[in-house]
């Protein structure tokens, strides 16, 4: 019996999250209640420095405020459920909030790693075809380049949706995390899982390989062409202008090759993954970028002279 033979209201899903640990409920809340105020105020300041300031308004730093949006969205889907369930007896979640939870987190995470891998593309173009780089990487061309990172962010969350739509549940099941995650639905199924599984382990690995692939390509020629710099000067400057996108990729794919690696690592692991690295990429991007620093600095003084 499918999900549309029955009413939807009597299928119930029961976050368990940090349960195991009853005395640290109120110490995690306040911790990811001041990681959720530093992700919000970090990414939605990105996106305004980059606005206001001219010499921002650049492929780079367009791709940037765009990764920062993403990071503001995920972290909202996830965080504010995950406070609530810290401190309330009831963790229930209906079947639609939980899938909707769930299907606009696969959205936000397929795009930022198909933006992430735009983003080496364009850190290539830069470092190995500078004298294009205006032509290569022109408005025109990095809005289809974002259009179509969306549109496969969206087209790939619906085919997921839609393989778990298909499955029965229960009346009551039990998740063992903090979050609606697709192999925490899949496990409390009680209907053949065998087309499901098949659609989530290809899209999953092509969004996973492909945008690794392009990421790693890139910045193959991108070593490439620094090494063969004469000038260490010239070296140094080309590798600090992709330094902090670098350390945003190894700390995003690491950590989803971690979890493939070690599926178990259920609560913690994916805290890290849902909750922390939203709140990193502003500090990362930032505290490299001194043209970022320099229009933060300008923004306070101007307020400390204001007053």
């Amino acid at each position: 019996m499918g999900n549309a033979d029955r009413n939807e209201s009597d299928v119930i899903f029961i976050l368990l999250g940090f349960s195991d640990y009853p005395d640290l409920q109120i110490p995690l809340f306040l911790v990811f209640l001041v990681i959720y105020i530093i992700t919000v105020v970090g990414n939605l300041g990105m996106i305004v420095i980059i606005r206001i300031n001219p010499k921002l308004h650049t492929p780079m730093y367009f791709f940037l405020s765009h990764l920062s949006f993403l990071d503001f969205c995920y972290s909202t889907i996830i965080t504010p459920k995950l406070l609530q369930i810290l401190v309330v007896e009831d963790r229930s979640l209906s079947l639609a909030p939980c899938v909707t939870q769930y299907s606009f987190a696969a959205i936000c995470v397929v795009t930022e790693a198909f933006l992430l891998a735009v983003m080496a593309y364009d850190r290539f173009v830069a470092i190995c075809n500078p004298l294009r780089y205006t032509v290569v990487m022109s408005q025109k061309r990095c809005v289809l380049l974002l259009t179509g990172v969306y549109t496969w962010g969206i087209m790939s969350s619906s085919i997921l949706i839609y393989s778990l739509l298909i499955l029965s549940f229960s009346g009551s099941n039990i998740i063992n995390n903090f979050l609606c995650e697709y192999s925490a639905l899949l496990s409390v199924s009680i209907s053949d899982k065998h087309v499901t599984e098949t659609i989530f382990f290809i899209l999953a690995n092509f969004n996973t390989f492909f945008t690794l692939i392009i990421v790693l390509t890139s910045y193959l020629f991108i070593f490439v062409t620094i090494l063969k710099m004469n000038s260490a000067t010239g070296r140094y400057k080309a590798f600090s202008t992709c330094a902090s996108h670098l350390t945003g990729v190894t700390i995003f794919f690491g950590t989803i090759l971690f979890l493939y690696c070690v599926p178990s690592s259920k609560s913690s692991c994916t805290a890290f993954y849902s909750v922390v690295i939203p709140m990193l990429n502003p500090l990362i991007y930032s505290l490299r970028n001194k043209d970022v620093k320099e229009t933060v600095k300008k923004l306070m003084d101007h307020k400390i002279c204001s007053q």
